[in-house]
């Protein structure tokens, strides 16, 4: 049997107790270091994404001439290279450095798609292909930000700090409504209409932070500069206590064969792609949603903001108390339950007041994204090593984003105001996120067991080499749920 070692070869097993005093500064100080600036990053990077559909009340499908479906294929085309470039970029980022990638991805869809194209294009055609673009350059940022954050904390840490980074996108929808709102009065200057002034100014602002932001990302922890030699050797050695020698910091064969044939992963996607559906309906169409209730362009934007912030609240008390309680299922089974209530309102609006309605888009954003950011930890939480990490977040976040392709084809302009098909849709898609994540956790609970009756340790006969690059497969491992 291997004796446990931490990712720098020190000996765990005859190790001296934690300073737990050393401990909490050193947490501190990652809190610090690692995720205010990639939460300010991302909250850019999700305005970039999303201010379409602010720009879409402003005039975006006049002056350009689109008709029926055209702006559902100009959020669709987004999606095509967004899912198949993740992984190839989760993987690059293993290779270089994260503060040079993460901050050079963000420049590339700032200052040349976002800024020079979309603010400046004459035609449907070019708004579709920097549509595509923006897509490919933003491949990466996300699930390597949350690789990233994955590597400097342990498990029961995890939800706290991500959904810190994940609520970046959640206010960053309310003040996207209030920036446009305001950016909208540039209209006529430099004979630009008000949403080509919406894409110039957030895509500048974008180039401009990416930029000095290389400077603030983290690297890996083992090549932290924001931390001394003894801090680096003590969050290595706590992350080695929690993952308990599942390590996986070699790609050969076996291990691939490991990491695309887990199980887990492809329901984790679905589990993904189930609630990220009502993500993205919220962020396209919602200051339409809230036009078609009867509200000028303007106030609709401006209406959005509370929403956002409840959001934003609910989703933060959840992972509080994920954390705390030490337990991830029955939250998303929780934000389930609170947004299907949303979309059953939604879908039997005639019946019910404009204000009950207004009140259904509390309830579906609240509940998505309660359950939203725990899928994403609560999958990575049962994943061991390196390697495997990355790939996961790659994958999950990657292929769970068809939840975007749906989304972006659903909302059919002639279905308006009722949108049935739109919100039939997402209550069933959140109705597979219920199911596979009941199938992961019941899952999870029956792999605990059988490893704590001994039925894995047929795996400590496997050569030394192996057994080092196990993953989360490894005999001593245990599940999360």
């Amino acid at each position: 049997m291997s004796t446990s070692k931490d990712s720098l070869g020190h000996d765990l097993e005859h190790a001296p107790p934690i300073d737990r005093v050393a401990e909490r500064k050193l947490i501190r100080k990652c809190d610090l270091h690692v995720i205010p600036i990639l939460a300010l990053l991302y909250s850019l990077a999700f305005i970039d994404r999303i201010n379409i559909g602010n720009a879409r009340l402003q005039g975006l499908e006049k002056d350009l001439n689109m008709k029926g479906q055209d702006y559902n294929i100009a959020l669709f085309v987004f999606f095509i290279p967004y899912i198949l470039f993740e992984v190839p970029s989760n993987i690059l980022i293993r290779k270089v450095s994260p503060s040079t990638w993460l901050s050079s991805i963000m420049v590339l869809w700032g200052r040349w798609i976002i800024t020079v194209c979309m603010g400046v294009t004459k035609s449907y055609a070019g708004l579709v292909i920097c549509r595509f673009f923006l897509g490919l350059f933003e491949a990466g940022f996300f699930p390597g930000c949350m690789y990233l954050i994955s590597m400097y904390y342990r498990r029961y840490e995890l939800q706290w700090r991500f959904s810190l980074f994940f609520c970046a996108s959640i206010l960053s929808g309310a003040w996207s409504g209030l920036l446009a709102y305001a950016l909208a009065h540039m209209a006529g200057i430099g004979g630009y209409n008000g949403w080509r002034w919406i894409f110039i100014i957030e895509g500048l602002a974008t180039v401009v932070i990416a930029v000095i932001a290389r400077i603030f990302i983290v690297d890996w922890p083992e090549k932290a500069k924001f931390l001394t030699t003894e801090e680096r050797q003590l969050l290595l050695r706590r992350l080695s206590e929690d993952g308990a020698e599942a390590r996986m910091d070699r790609l050969d064969k076996k291990a691939r064969k490991r990491v695309f044939g887990d199980w887990k992963i492809y329901v984790g996607i679905l589990m993904y792609l189930g609630v990220v559906n009502t993500g993205y309906s919220t962020s396209f169409f919602l200051p339409t949603i809230l036009s078609e209730l009867g509200w000028a362009a303007a106030r609709a934007q401006v209406l959005s903001i509370p929403i956002y912030i409840v959001s934003a609240v609910t989703a933060l008390s959840a992972a509080l108390l994920t954390d705390r309680l030490r337990h991830r299922y029955a939250f998303t089974m929780l934000g389930v339950l609170i947004a299907t209530i949303g979309y059953i309102i939604l879908l039997a609006q005639h019946s019910v007041s404009v204000g009950c309605r207004y009140f259904a888009v509390y309830l579906i954003m609240a509940g998505g994204y309660i359950t939203q950011p725990i899928t994403l930890v609560w999958l990575s939480n049962n994943m061991g090593g390196h390697w495997k990490r990355s790939i996961n977040a790659a994958m999950q976040i990657g292929f769970g984003n068809c939840g975007g392709i749906v989304a972006s084809n659903i909302y059919i302009t002639s279905q308006r105001p009722t949108y049935p098909v739109g919100y039939g849709v997402s209550l069933a898609l959140l109705l597979v996120c219920g199911i596979t994540c009941t199938i992961f956790f019941v899952g999870l609970k029956l792999e605990n067991n059988k490893r704590e009756r001994g039925e894995r340790e047929n795996r400590y006969d496997l050569p030394t080499e192996e057994i080092e690059n196990l993953g989360d497969d490894h005999p001593k491992f245990r599940f999360v749920y």
